[in-house]
């Protein structure tokens, strides 16, 4: 065959894969690039009785989400106690955000937990006018995983997660048994309830000391009681808050405070409750699994 014909014999070939293969693009679709903005369990909303297990992205999972994005100023510390940290959101345009709104009395929460459980802290850092977050924290060798809960003026709320690694000697927690029981500077909090995918379940947490019923719990960021529910391994993040608010004529001050709180799948959770009384605030935790994923 002549060169001109082998050309021209090369191009038509070509023409028909294209061809082909425009064909299959058509009829398949575009393969969408993964969604920054994709929906993320904000906690406070909560889940049809019943509904299936949810498809969307669990908070926490992620560093950027809808344009904003959590960044640490510097993503490994030493262990100590009072350990400064700092960081900033940054918006859709790039900049640091300045302005955010209200919830539950603090424009942001942090939450900061070694990744075996081993530490959970709960803080509110402080905002500079430049938009940067700073507060202190006490940490220990390992690998911690940071939460920013927050909702900028204008957006709805996010958790954002960002990684922390404090160097040294890192000794793991090994703690797989189910914890429905908590024992806390002489306070005693047992949880009653299961944990469902994707619907809301019912946790009453009872709260007594020295074996009575403590029934004068102090009003926290608007509530008698904060929950965490961290899923293990990837460390998913859901905030839920009690039913009913102080001052609303029904909701009594303990010995009980009551959740609904839907997880976004069968596993094994961690559960750290807040609360205060005589002025201080305590962190109850327990190990509970939903489904066939117990401790």
């Amino acid at each position: 065959m002549s060169t001109p014909l082998r050309i021209a014999a090369f191009l038509a070939a070509l023409a028909a894969v294209f061809g082909v293969a425009v064909a299959v693009g058509n009829t398949v679709g575009p393969v969408a690039p993964a969604e920054e903005g994709a929906e993320a369990g904000h906690g406070d909303g909560h889940a049809s009785e019943g509904a299936a297990p949810t498809n969307e992205i669990p908070g926490g999972l992620m560093i950027a989400q809808d344009g904003y994005t959590f960044r640490l100023d510097d993503p490994s510390k030493r262990p100590g106690r009072a350990v400064p940290v700092s960081f900033t959101i940054t918006g859709p345009d790039g900049e640091p955000v300045t302005e955010y709104d209200v919830e539950h009395e603090k424009k942001l929460h942090l939450i900061a937990v070694r990744r075996d459980f081993a530490g959970f802290q709960h803080v509110h850092p402080r905002l500079a006018a430049d938009g940067t977050w700073s507060t202190d924290l006490d940490l220990t060798p390992g690998q911690w995983r940071l939460f920013a809960d927050f909702t900028a003026t204008g957006a709805h709320g996010l958790t954002l997660g960002a990684d922390l690694s404090v160097s040294g000697r890192h000794e793991p927690a090994h703690d797989d048994v189910e914890t429905r029981t908590a024992t806390v500077d002489g306070y005693t909090v047992t949880l009653d309830g299961d944990l469902r995918a994707g619907a809301d379940a019912k946790l009453t947490l009872r709260v007594e000391r020295d074996g009575e019923p403590v029934t004068d719990l102090e009003p926290y960021l608007g509530a008698y009681g904060h929950l965490v529910a961290l899923r293990e391994g990837d460390l998913a993040y859901l905030h839920v808050h009690p039913d009913g608010t102080p001052g609303d004529g029904s909701t009594e001050p303990g010995p009980e405070v009551v959740f609904f709180a839907a997880v976004p799948s069968d596993g094994a959770y961690r559960l750290f409750l807040d609360f205060k009384h005589e002025g201080k605030v305590r962190t109850a935790a327990f190990a509970v699994g939903a489904g066939d994923h117990g401790h």
